[in-house]
C-alpha cells in the first residue's frame, strides 16, 4: 500500500508541474525525485539496481536502464534532426501538392495529411500538419472543430505500432518481447482506431461537397516520387526495427545521413540541421522516466502494489487497463505513462516468452484512450488554439465516440485472444 500511495503522490506532482505549464522533462524529474524520497531509495540502491541488471542472466541488453536511456534519447533528438532535414530539403513542401494530386477524395486527403505526418513524432508536430488540415477544411466548408479533432485523432493512430514513438520500444524493453510482438498485437488499435475516425469524423457531420475530388496538379508520377522522398526515411527506420530488430536509434541516425547524401546537403549547412538535437529538455524527459522506473525497481514496489491488488480481489483485466488509462489521461504524456505503469504491469502481463501480449494490447488501449481525452495532452490544447475552437466541443462531441469504440474493441480482442 505505501509503493502506491508513493507513486500516486509523486503522479501527483507531475500533473500539478504540467497544469503549472512545467516543460514535462522537468517536470517528470521532479517526479521521480519525489517518488525516490517517498520509497526511500538511496544512490546506493540504485547502484546496486543496475549492477543487478547486468549480472542478471534473463535480462537482456536492451532491456537494461543505461541502453534504452542512449537509445531513446539518439531516438528523440534524431527525429527532430530529421524533420529540420526534409523542410530544410523541400521535401515536405513537395509533400502537400503531392498529397493533393494523390487523393481522390477529400475525405481522404484530409486524413491522409495528419496520418501520414504523424509518423514524423516531433515534439508538438500535430502543427506540421495542420496549415493544410485548415486549408483544405476550409476550401469544402468543414466546420473548425470538426478540423482540430481530425487533425489531433489521426496524427495520434501510430503510437501503438509505430517505432519512431519511443514508447515502443521502452515497451519492449520492459517487457523483454521482439518488436515484431508488441508491433503485431499492437496493430489492431491503430486499425480500429483508424476505422472509428473514418466513422465519427469523416463520414458524419461532413459537407457534401467533401466527396468532390481535388482538381488534378500533376502527373500521378510526379506525386508518387514527392511521396517517395518524403516517406522512405520514416519506413526504412520502421523496417530495420520491425524486420531486423535494429533499434530505431540505429534506423534514424541511417536515415538521416542517407537524406543528406541523397539531397547533396552541402556540408556547411549539416551544422545548423543538426541543431535541431539542442534539446535538453527531451533528454531530461528520457533521463526521468528511466530514473523513475529504477526507483520502482530498487524499492521493491511492483511486487508490493502486485501483492495488494491481489489481496483487494481486484482483476487483472481491470488494473492492466485502467492504471495507464489513468495515468496517460493525467499527464497526457506517452513515455513517462510507461515508464510508471508497465514496471508494475509487467507483474500481470509477463515477461520474454510467457508475456500474454493481448494483456499488453489491453494496457496500451487504456494509455491511448486516456491521452485521446485529457486537456492535458499539448497536442490537444494547440490544436484548440490554432484552429479557435473550444477545447470542450473537440473531446465530447468528436472524440468520445471514437475513444468508446476502441475501449470496446480492445476488450473484445483481449476476450478472443486470451
Amino acid at each position: 500500500m505505501r509503493a502506491l500511495i508513493a507513486m500516486a503522490l509523486a503522479l501527483g506532482l507531475l500533473v500539478a508541474l504540467l497544469y503549472r505549464r512545467v516543460r514535462v522533462g522537468r517536470a517528470m524529474f521532479w517526479s521521480a525525485i519525489a517518488l525516490a524520497v517517498l520509497l526511500k531509495v538511496t544512490p546506493r540502491d540504485m547502484i546496486q539496481s543496475l549492477v543487478s541488471e547486468f549480472r542478471d542472466a534473463s535480462v537482456g541488453l536492451t532491456q537494461t536502464t543505461p541502453y534504452l536511456f542512449i537509445s531513446l534519447t539518439v531516438l528523440l533528438l534524431g527525429v527532430n534532426v530529421l524533420g529540420a532535414i526534409i523542410q530544410h530539403t523541400g521535401v515536405s513542401q513537395r509533400l502537400i501538392v503531392a498529397m493533393y494530386g494523390l487523393f481522390r477524395s477529400r475525405r481522404a486527403a484530409i486524413a491522409g495529411l495528419p496520418l501520414l505526418m504523424g509518423m514524423l513524432p516531433t515534439p508538438g508536430g500535430i502543427m506540421l500538419s495542420a496549415p493544410m488540415v485548415r486549408d483544405l477544411g476550409d476550401s469544402i466548408g468543414i466546420e473548425r472543430s470538426r478540423q482540430a479533432a481530425i487533425n489531433f485523432y489521426f496524427r495520434h493512430q501510430w503510437e501503438p505500432v509505430w517505432p519512431l514513438f519511443p514508447a515502443i520500444p521502452l515497451v519492449q524493453g520492459i517487457l523483454g518481447v521482439s518488436a515484431f510482438s508488441v508491433i503485431s498485437h499492437n496493430l489492431i488499435i491503430s486499425i480500429v482506431g483508424i476505422g472509428a475516425g473514418i466513422v465519427f469524423l469523416l463520414l458524419g457531420g461532413m459537407p457534401p461537397k467533401a466527396e468532390n475530388p481535388p482538381p488534378a496538379r500533376r502527373r500521378l508520377q510526379h506525386n508518387l516520387q514527392d511521396l517517395a522522398h518524403a516517406f522512405w526515411p520514416i519506413a526504412l527506420t520502421a523496417l530495420l526495427y520491425a524486420a531486423l530488430n535494429v533499434p530505431p536509434a540505429g534506423g534514424i541516425i541511417v536515415s538521416i545521413l542517407g537524406l543528406l547524401l541523397l539531397h547533396r546537403v552541402p556540408r556547411r549547412h549539416w551544422r545548423n540541421l543538426f541543431k535541431a538535437a539542442n534539446e535538453p529538455d527531451m533528454v531530461l524527459l528520457v533521463f526521468s522516466a528511466l530514473f523513475f522506473k529504477l526507483n520502482l525497481q530498487a524499492a521493491g514496489a511492483v511486487g508490493e502494489v502486485v501483492v495488494y491488488f491481489n489481496h483487494i480481489n481486484m482483476p487483472p483485466q481491470l488494473i492492466v487497463f485502467l492504471l495507464p488509462f489513468i495515468v496517460g489521461f493525467l499527464s497526457g504524456v506517452t513515455m513517462p505513462t510507461v515508464a510508471m505503469t508497465f514496471p508494475f504491469l509487467a507483474a500481470f502481463i509477463g515477461t520474454g516468452p510467457d508475456a500474454k501480449m493481448p494483456l499488453e494490447t489491453l494496457a496500451f488501449s487504456g494509455l491511448l484512450c486516456g491521452l485521446l481525452l485529457t486537456p492535458v495532452h499539448l497536442c490537444l490544447p494547440l490544436s484548440a488554439g490554432y484552429f479557435q475552437t473550444p477545447l470542450p466541443k473537440i473531446i465530447a462531441r468528436l472524440l468520445v465516440p471514437s475513444f468508446l469504440t476502441v475501449l470496446i474493441v480492445a476488450t473484445a480482442v483481449y476476450l478472443l485472444m486470451r
